[in-house]
């Protein structure tokens, strides 16, 4: 069923694990992520970044996720991902998002506050959620285009004044992460994690998820991250299976690539310790 992601996720943080968050850019990608939810009874959170507008229009998006949510038996949100614009967050919200981010974390805290809180005031009046960021999480290679390439950690005195100020629902925050892909496995400040888990009330949200150690995320989840987003390591498990062997026919490469990328979602399901649906 389609939910939003506020009870999800303060279940979350009170229960000590991480929901996936799952990015997804055509129908496949999507249905994958939902059949996994199902098979183990979990919540799932389908994203859809508004930099991949190019591969799908947010009204595809919403369609596609609102339809698969209808018939799932699990918790399902739709949450826009890394929201720039506030047209787009607004659009987005009318078509059905029940979930949304507004990046803004390149910018000057004062003015990440104020956008924050216009976005708040909007999706508020409509019974939709705001995750927002503080702090910035940089790009390592990947496949997407980031202006801003270096992590800037999250200052912990700073979070709590933006949690307050902002009114947002959920905080992303940098403590070692890069989008993309790494050379080797990223050092994460478990220590400013513990800090600002300590200090802000909202669920805390941990962007670049992909390829940065089960061991790591397993350990960001239980120390206070409700929601970690994943998208590159669907692309390189799709690529891996789409390059690996000759297919006789496109369909029998289309059935590898989405169990491919599956037993990617299952598998962070249990690093992340995600439990069952009540």
């Amino acid at each position: 069923m389609l939910v939003s992601t506020k009870k999800m996720l303060m279940d979350a943080r009170e229960g000590g694990y991480a929901v996936p968050s799952a990015n997804f850019i055509d129908y496949e990608m999507a249905k994958t992520f939902v059949d996994i939810a199902e098979q183990k009874q979990m919540p799932l959170i389908l994203s859809f970044a508004e930099c991949h507008m190019d591969l799908l229009t947010l009204e595809e998006a919403a369609n596609i996720a609102i339809f698969l949510a209808s018939k799932a038996s699990v918790d399902i949100a739709l949450h826009l991902d890394h929201g720039m614009n506030f047209d787009v967050i607004k659009k987005a919200i009318e078509c059905g998002f029940t979930s949304v981010m507004v990046d803004a974390s390149a910018e000057k805290f004062d003015r990440n506050v104020t956008l924050t809180k216009q976005v708040v005031e909007y999706a508020h009046k409509h019974n939709v959620p705001v995750e927002a960021e503080i702090g910035h999480v940089g790009a390592g290679e990947n496949f997407e285009d980031h202006e801003h390439n270096d992590s800037v950690y999250t200052d912990v005195q700073e979070a709590i004044r933006f949690a307050n100020l902002s009114g947002a629902d959920s905080l992303a925050i940098s403590i070692g992460t890069a989008h993309g892909t790494y050379s080797g496995v990223p050092k994460i400040s478990f220590e400013r994690l513990k800090e600002i888990r300590a200090s802000v009330a909202i669920p805390l949200v941990l962007h670049g998820g992909s390829s940065t150690g089960d061991e790591n995320l397993s350990t960001c989840a239980s120390l206070g991250i409700s929601k970690i987003n994943i998208f590159t390591d669907f692309i390189i498990a799709a690529l891996s299976a789409a390059n690996e062997k000759q297919y006789s026919d496109y369909f029998s490469m289309k059935r590898e690539i989405n169990e491919r990328v599956g037993e990617t979602l299952s598998h962070y399901y249990s690093v992340y310790g995600t439990k069952t649906n009540d």
